[in-house]
């Protein structure tokens, strides 16, 4: 069994890097936080500001730092697939050849997601390329570029040649508390839910047809930084590809009930049109600001809340999509978390932080 004796969070700012790091310093781990802005408030978090496509300022950052886990949970959106391949890679690339002299990382674990199955940006859930539901590690690559075979390939790469285990983490939507985060559902829709209530405009599902009738899960970032340290830790769970979710399922005709009434709002459900949230939200920076003077919030600023073209993508697809999370079961990881709770978790924290009224 693997023991952490120093880990090495890259992306730590982000939503499920800041609740990694907030498990890893809870268990008393010496914990280092990479970001370009890596001050996120965390206590006991070890902040080291550095630019992932910047070899040289990774060696000066990291210099010092031997980290024995190392976890990789960002990437960074580019206007094309052939862009994301080639910045995305190299992120990883650059971090493991820094370390790759140190002689200490002894795990990497990666953070992708179901994006590994319904393909990338440029061809998201498209009708004749998508994978039997639910999605299992043993589906085979799409055959179309993706940046999430890149990095992993990446890894693969420097695993054969550091000696280090590695695993790999497919979360659903990830749902958890953090700013400024590109990838936001359920912050997205707390902010779209404060709007309408503030407005009094309807609270309208912008999805399709079969992501409001049909099956659906979400990843808690709480239970997934829970299972990338099981990975990382668990012998039998080395060198393998996971799957992460909370382990329920739900339909969103149910949810979207329960989040309009958690804030008291009408819930307007799927009227036969997609209503694309990015368009709903478009004109509503100037808005957003007035709220936030009105109400004394900390982030007066959209777009560093919502990620309304993220949640399109989500709540748009033609198919239901869940995860099997057998493989992770059978190995030993077997913790729960109800998808409820995840939202009114985070939407409790966003409120108790004056980030939404």
């Amino acid at each position: 069994m693997s023991t952490i004796k120093q880990a090495l969070v890259v992306g730590a700012s982000g939503i499920t890097g800041s609740n990694l790091a907030e498990k890893l310093i809870k268990q008393g781990i010496d914990t280092y936080g990479l970001a370009r802005r890596p001050e996120i408030g965390l206590k006991g978090l070890n902040p080291v500001a550095a630019n992932l496509l910047d070899k040289n300022n990774l060696e000066s950052a990291l210099a010092g730092i031997n980290p024995t886990h190392v976890y990789l949970t960002t990437w960074m959106r580019n206007d094309t697939e052939a862009e994301n391949i080639r910045v995305n890679s190299l992120m990883i690339n650059n971090i493991l050849e820094v370390l790759s002299p140190k002689k200490s990382v002894q795990h990497v674990a990666l953070v992708t997601g179901l994006k590994h199955y319904l393909g990338p940006f440029e061809a998201y859930a498209k009708e004749g390329a998508l994978p039997l539901t639910p999605v299992r590690e043993e589906h085979p690559r799409l055959a179309i570029e993706n940046f999430y075979y890149a990095q992993e390939d990446t890894v693969y790469a420097a695993a054969e040649r550091d000696g280090f285990t590695w695993s790999i983490h497919r979360p659903h939507t990830v749902i958890g508390y953090a700013v400024g985060n590109l990838m936001n559902m359920g912050t997205t829709l707390a902010v779209y839910a404060s709007i309408c209530k503030e407005t009094g405009r309807a609270f309208r599902f912008p999805g399709s047809a079969a992501q409001w009738q049909g099956l659906s899960d979400v990843t808690d970032a709480r239970l997934l930084a829970d299972h990338m340290i099981w990975a990382s830790t668990t012998d039998a769970a080395a060198n393998q590809a996971f799957n992460v979710a909370n382990g329920d399922i739900f339909r969103w005709n149910w949810l979207w009930e329960q989040i309009a009434a958690w804030f008291g709002v009408e819930a307007h459900g799927f009227d036969g049109t997609v209503h694309l949230l990015e368009n709903e939200m478009a004109n509503d920076a100037q808005l957003w600001e007035q709220i936030s003077k009105k109400h004394s919030l900390k982030e007066p600023q959209l777009a560093r809340l919502s990620s309304a073209w993220h949640t399109d993508l989500d709540l748009g697809r033609p198919i239901e999509v869940m995860t099997d999370m057998s493989k992770s079961r059978k190995l030993g990881f077997t913790k729960y978390q109800d998808t409820r709770d995840s939202f009114f978790d985070l939407f409790e924290r966003l409120k108790a932080e004056r980030l939404i009224p």
